[in-house]
């Protein structure tokens, strides 16, 4: 836009003028019509310039000119100094090492015998030692850095290996339920689980079993199914294993499991003799024999002796040959002696003393029982007769024993191994009770007695309700058919059920009671010898091959017999003689060998001697052949 500067009048000139046109105003009359515009005068003269102007907006810059020629190369500078030790990093980019086709400062490289500059971004002309990476490869995890150049790594995860611990906040995908980290959340949704099995989620997820129930997997799904019996129990009885299987327990159903015995067990039967020996010849020996199996698998024999008590290690499985010991002086009288193994590996054995009339024990201190201790654990009245020891579940002997002052079955429970001191409980205190006690522990670890009730002349049985037998849940008369129950020896069988050898007084028999179940409330009672004057001295074990094993006396010959069961309960049983030298066949008390056959202890009532006879077979069967 252009302007015109008009000239400057002088003051004086314009204050006369103006005065000239007040005055020419007031003297003349109204003013005319305003008349044509003149036409336009000369111009003025320039006026004087006026100060600059405010800087307008920078133009579009123009084309580059063309390139100058090359100016001469200048002198080489002198050396700079020494720069400081350098230290691993990040590479620091200066904006004067950019390349061609890159963006400053992300890569560089420089070329020493080159122009300074490089044809691309990734040339170098040498070989790097390491890897670097880019910040946006660490970002997005492509970059694989080594485990030793991470800091600040928890303890637990340092080595890289399996984390003791771990923030519970560092977890990913836990259940929302959870997400506090409450320990006091105690339910779960399932599907909230994570890698849970389908087969789970549709089937045992979903079910729900009553209270006789347990949920069972058939091989395709999860179902509710019986639970079956009870620890112990089977649901049919006169169930048996067939020909040249044996018994090793029972199922959850209730049917018994029989075993074929492998080709490196002992057959039910050997070619060959019964191995008979007379351990022990001086004076009056062999009454009240007590034998069981050390833990070297030498059998262990307590006997009396000229009025003592004495004890044989076998030196071999047949107890061809014994070492003997002396124990203690009993004084005249019978001495009920019973043996076990306790749990220091030593024998254990509980005897009457009838010096005082006491019950007492004696704890080996070496396995032929050449050193031993012994404790007096009742004394009050006639106490100790028909002596009975077993261990109990809490690795501590229990006797039974006939106190003869109170006509009751006791209980004797050790409060230590060696037994140097106990707790005396009363089990049965009814009439007059307690004769021939044998004891054994169940299948529910607890203790199961026979006795003689001599007032009613029955057989009874009693189930203690604890370990020390403080208390019993059952006290039953199993047989009240005739003079029944003298001479009772008892063991559980495969089966978890008591199974009690006893004598027939009225007729002369050796009977069994098969208990019905773990207390024995009920139980069936077979004669199974019935020839002859038998079953005086009984004693039972269970056989390698799962079925009862009987030694007895027939006081009409005067011998030695061996009953085998035909099957778990009992029910029938074949009978051998297998000495029949002399009068032999007293105190009677037999055992299983480390070689799974039966080994039977007794005396020689004619030479008063101490006799062992090794069956050749399971079933005691003399000269046996399988055809």
């Amino acid at each position: 836009m252009n302007y015109q500067v008009l000239p400057t009048l002088n003051p004086i000139i314009w204050v006369t003028v103006i005065a000239v046109t007040v005055f020419a105003l007031s003297a003349c009359g109204d003013q005319g019509e305003v008349g044509p515009q003149g036409p336009p005068g000369a111009q003025g003269e320039p006026g004087e310039r006026g100060p600059t102007g405010a800087a307008g907006l920078q133009g579009f810059p123009g084309g580059a000119g063309s390139e100058g020629p090359a100016g001469p190369r200048g002198p080489v500078g002198p050396g700079g100094a020494d720069g400081r030790d350098g230290k691993s990093g990040i590479l620091g980019i200066g904006s004067g090492l950019t390349t061609e086709k890159s963006t400053e400062g992300d890569s560089a490289a420089i070329d020493f015998e080159g122009s300074g500059k490089a044809n691309t971004t990734a040339r170098s002309d040498h070989h790097h030692d390491s890897d670097y990476y880019t910040a946006l490869e660490l970002q997005n995890g492509t970059a694989r850095v080594a485990w030793s150049s991470l800091t600040d790594i928890p303890n637990d995860l340092n080595s890289g290996g399996i984390a003791a611990s771990i923030d519970w906040t560092n977890i990913q995908n836990r259940p929302s339920g959870l997400d506090d980290g409450d320990d006091a959340v105690s339910v779960i949704d399932w599907n909230d689980v994570q890698n849970r099995p389908q087969e789970l989620n549709t089937t045992l997820g979903g079910l729900t079993c009553g209270l006789d129930e347990i949920a069972s997997f058939n091989g395709l799904t999860w179902l509710c199914v019986d639970s079956g019996p009870a620890e112990g129990e089977y649901l049919s009885s006169g169930q048996d294993c067939q020909p040249d299987f044996y018994a090793t327990g029972v199922d959850v159903t209730g049917t018994l499991i029989c075993t074929a015995p492998s080709s490196s067990e002992s057959i039910t039967y050997q070619r060959g003799k019964h191995f008979i020996v007379t351990i022990q010849s001086s004076g009056n020996v062999g009454l009240w024999n007590t034998v069981t199996i050390g833990d070297d698998g030498l059998p262990i024999i307590a006997y009396e002796q000229t009025d003592a008590l004495y004890v044989a290690q076998c030196n071999n499985i047949l107890c061809s040959s014994a070492t003997t010991s002396f124990v203690e002086a009993t004084g005249v009288g019978d001495l009920h002696a019973s043996i076990t193994i306790g749990t220091d590996g030593l024998p254990l054995i509980g005897y009457r003393n009838s010096l005082d009339a006491s019950l007492k024990i004696a704890h080996c201190q070496t396995m032929d029982c050449a050193t031993s201790s012994t404790a007096m654990l009742a004394n009050s009245g006639n106490v100790g007769l028909h002596t009975s020891l077993a261990i109990g579940t809490d690795g501590l002997g229990i006797l039974s024993y006939y106190n003869a002052a109170t006509a009751d079955l006791e209980v004797a429970h050790c409060n230590n191994t060696a037994c140097s001191s106990d707790e005396i409980q009363s089990v049965d205190t009814t009439l007059d009770l307690g004769q021939y006690s044998a004891i054994a522990i169940g299948n529910d670890g607890l203790p199961l007695i026979s006795y003689y009730d001599s007032t009613n002349n029955d057989l009874k049985v009693a189930h203690c309700s604890n370990i020390i037998c403080s208390a019993t849940d059952s006290v039953a008369t199993i047989d009240q058919i005739g003079d029944v129950g003298r001479q009772t020896s008892i063991v559980i069988g495969v089966d978890g059920r008591g199974l009690i050898s006893y004598y027939d007084a009225t007729n002369k028999d050796l009977k069994v009671a098969h208990c019905e179940d773990l207390l024995c409330t009920t139980a069936n009672t077979t004669g199974i010898v019935t020839t002859g004057g038998v079953g005086d001295w009984s004693s039972i074990t269970i056989g390698s091959d799962g079925r009862g094993v009987i030694s007895y006396y027939d006081e009409f010959n005067g011998s030695l017999n061996v009953a085998h069961c035909m099957n778990i309960s009992c029910t029938e049983a074949t009978s051998n003689v297998v000495d029949s030298s002399a009068v032999v066949g007293t105190h009677t008390a037999i055992t299983v060998g480390a070689d799974g056959l039966p080994l039977v202890i007794y005396q020689d009532v004619t030479s008063s001697n101490l006799k062992g006879l090794h069956c050749s077979n399971t079933a005691c069967v003399p000269h046996a052949r399988k055809r």
